[in-house]
């Protein structure tokens, strides 16, 4: 919805009721009809309001201000009664997280008349510290748009040609290329280029046989760009097609997140929602232009000289990209509009103006329903299919997609792991951004905490961290962190086996305190006060659980164990493989052989830019791989329910054991018995 001029609450075109907000501090303002949530409102004019759970009242995150009184600058009379009443889901989240006076949930409240409603700035989508980067890899460089110089014949009356068949012509005489096909943008810049160069020009040629571009006078600069598309955040990777260099990498939020934390959300969003698709697809496309031109502005490049772009991303990221309704994947059999590669005009996908008219779009393919075209790019820079040993390659992300194999076999599967590990679904949980709690220790005899966050380098035990930290805070919990303090949890003996935080020690620390049936423990005092509650160590027993089953079904159909461990992604990469086994969250294999490859998604779109052989490679690659669904294998549940311990009920994790002292499995001492999901009885339910 366009921003409109103020207006009294008045009927609309239907007859129904309209009233006119204005977002604070932003000023963007529109009317709704009467029931509209704010949340909703706030989608419609693009307010920057945070949403992790998909406005289903649980993440807190859309939480807002409303200000009552007559503001004669936007001519609006806010008052309280013009705002549903606080609702069952507001008391519930209130109860348990608290929350400030005056605020709201804007998922669950309901405009109901004229109002001024300011966006808190702890609700809103605060700039990630994007960790994706093109990781260092040695490439053939062979990109599919080469430049060409050359000299053309001038228009002569004797021997009369057209400008277009002398530029073939040249380029058949000084390069040997057939040229037998150009681009409509060539011929609309085509014979001012000639006279401006004097004759002389360069053409760019696609595979040899296509004209896409020609400038006057000699060029020697071409780039591309390689474009992650993560559910979470957005990468760009602006590469010289002459030498491979990665001139500049810039990233963003990805926008769709205010329609959903995960996928599955965006998609009910869709099926909630008639257009919804369509705007997902212009929130993905324009963030994605805008990185483009920064990028380019950035390193000084004109966008016109940018002749290609590659793209991965899951499946649902790759058909709302493409403008193709994801609804299909959203329930089974997942099917796919196509799982082939896609070659399509930038400017078909809203990058008109943001490179070369002249440009394609090459997506990358999809695996199967939930396996991505990032799978299949991580599969191409990490290469399983190449090597001897069994190696499992996991790109962990709110929906984990998993390869295993060697040269032999190749296997597939998605798990759901939710946004649990990227920080979402957590109490004190954040995404990864300056003053989030990143690294973790816990002494096992004083029980006590240190940690470090993201933007300081001292530990919180140290002298100067305070003075280091006063700037930035300590804010939350991101997912390394989350990881790092539950595996210390259990290493210092806080976490029994089954995953409950042990009450008893409570006569040892006053970090560990009763929260109703369960207790938490306090890792941070001040404000905010940060806990690890017990729904906390629920989230990633069920996340890592997920995501251990399904690497573990793939070892069962391939009938080998795992030899080597890679985690991919921008999470991934920063997860700490000793702690990553603590947990169970990976099947156990030697600590040296788990490598963090960073974003090796975005390393694969980079090698698919660069070499146009590496397209055929992993087009065929894609073929083979075998795709197994995770929804019809009896053994996933099996496998789910005994990866809910840690590090896991019955695996004996004898690599992980000769490396690191785990303690004895233990249940929670009487203390603690009868205590929401403490106890024998809770694990029989498991």
């Amino acid at each position: 919805m366009a921003e409109q001029t103020p207006a009294a609450s008045e009927e609309n075109a239907d007859g129904g009721k309209t009233a006119h907000v204005v977002f604070t501090p932003s000023g963007k303002r529109g009317d709704f009809p009467l029931g509209t949530p704010v949340l909703q409102a706030a989608r419609q004019l693009g307010v920057d309001l945070d949403s992790v759970c998909g406005g289903r009242g649980i993440c807190g995150r859309c939480q807002c201000s409303p200000s009552f009184g007559d503001f004669s600058k936007f001519k609006v009379k806010s008052q309280e009664q013009n705002l549903s009443e606080f609702g069952a889901v507001e008391e519930r989240y209130k109860s348990k997280r608290k929350m400030k006076e005056g605020r709201r949930l804007g998922c669950s409240t309901f405009i109901q008349g004229d109002l001024v409603i300011d966006i808190p700035e702890d609700s809103q989508v605060h700039k990630q510290v994007v960790r994706k980067r093109a990781e260092v890899r040695n490439i053939e460089i062979d990109p599919v748009v080469r430049l060409h110089y050359i000299e053309v014949d001038e228009p002569d009356m004797h021997h009369p040609s057209g400008d277009l068949e002398r530029v073939e012509r040249a380029l058949k005489d000084q390069w040997g290329i057939d040229v037998d096909r150009a681009d409509l943008p060539v011929l609309q810049s085509l014979q001012k280029a000639l006279r401006a160069g004097e004759w002389k020009v360069t053409a760019a040629v696609r595979n040899n046989h296509k004209l896409v571009y020609v400038w006057p006078g000699f060029k020697d600069a071409a780039y591309g760009c390689a474009v992650d598309i993560g559910s979470t955040t957005m990468s760009v990777h602006l590469c010289d097609l002459h030498n491979g260099e990665v001139v500049n990498s810039v990233g963003a939020m990805n926008p769709q997140i205010r329609f959903g934390e995960d996928l599955m959300s965006r998609v009910s969003y869709v099926m909630m929602n008639p257009g919804g698709d369509k705007e997902m697809t212009k929130a993905v496309r324009e963030t994605l232009g805008f990185l483009l031109v920064q990028a380019a502005t950035e390193s000084g490049v004109d966008p016109n000289d940018i002749l290609e772009v590659v793209l991965v991303g899951n499946p649902i990221m790759h058909h709302l990209m493409l403008g193709i309704d994801p609804t299909e994947l959203g329930w089974a059999p997942f099917a796919l509009a196509t799982n082939q590669p896609l070659r399509v005009w930038a400017s078909e996908i809203g990058l008109d103006g943001k490179v070369n008219p002249g440009s394609r779009a090459y997506f990358m393919p999809c695996v199967a329903g939930h396996v991505g075209a990032d799978a299949a790019a991580v599969t191409l820079a990490e290469g399983p299919q190449y090597r001897d040993e069994i190696t499992l390659v996991v790109d962990v992300g709110t929906n984990a997609e998993i390869v295993l194999g060697n040269k032999e076999r190749l296997l597939a599967c998605s798990s759901p792991t939710g946004p649990a590990l990227e920080g979402a679904q957590i109490s004190s949980g954040q995404r990864a951004a300056t003053g989030a709690i990143e690294r973790v220790r816990i002494d096992p005899e004083t029980l006590e905490p240190r940690f470090k966050v993201i933007g300081a380098d001292l530990w919180s035990d140290e002298d100067e961290f305070a003075a280091a930290t006063k700037k930035v805070g300590v804010t939350g919990i991101c997912g390394s962190g989350i990881i790092e303090v539950l595996a210390e949890m259990y290493l210092a003996g806080l976490i029994t086996t089954d995953g409950i935080i042990d009450g008893s020690l409570a006569s040892r620390t006053d970090r560990l305190v009763a929260e109703g049936r369960t207790f938490s423990y306090v890792l941070h005092r001040g404000e905010p006060e940060i806990r690890v509650t017990q729904a906390d160590v629920r989230a990633i027993q069920l996340a890592k659980a997920a995501l251990y089953a399904g690497a573990q079904l793939l070892v069962d159909k391939l009938g080998k164990p795992v030899e080597r461990v890679v985690l991919a992604g921008a999470f991934g990469s920063h997860i700490d493989a000793k702690y990553a086994m603590v947990l169970g969250l990976i099947p156990d294999c030697k600590l040296d052989m788990v490598a963090s490859v960073g974003n090796a998604a975005g390393t694969g779109a980079r090698i698919a830019l660069l070499n146009k052989k590496a397209r055929d490679e992993i087009r065929a690659t894609v073929h083979r791989i075998e795709k197994i669904e995770t929804a019809v294998e009896e053994k996933f549940q099996q496998h789910f329910v005994e990866a809910m311990a840690f590090p896991h009920k019955t695996a004996p994790y004898p690599n992980l054991r000769a490396a690191v002292t785990l303690p004895e499995p233990k249940v929670a001492s009487d203390g603690n018995e009868g205590r929401e999901g403490g106890g024998r009885r809770r694990r029989r339910r498991g």
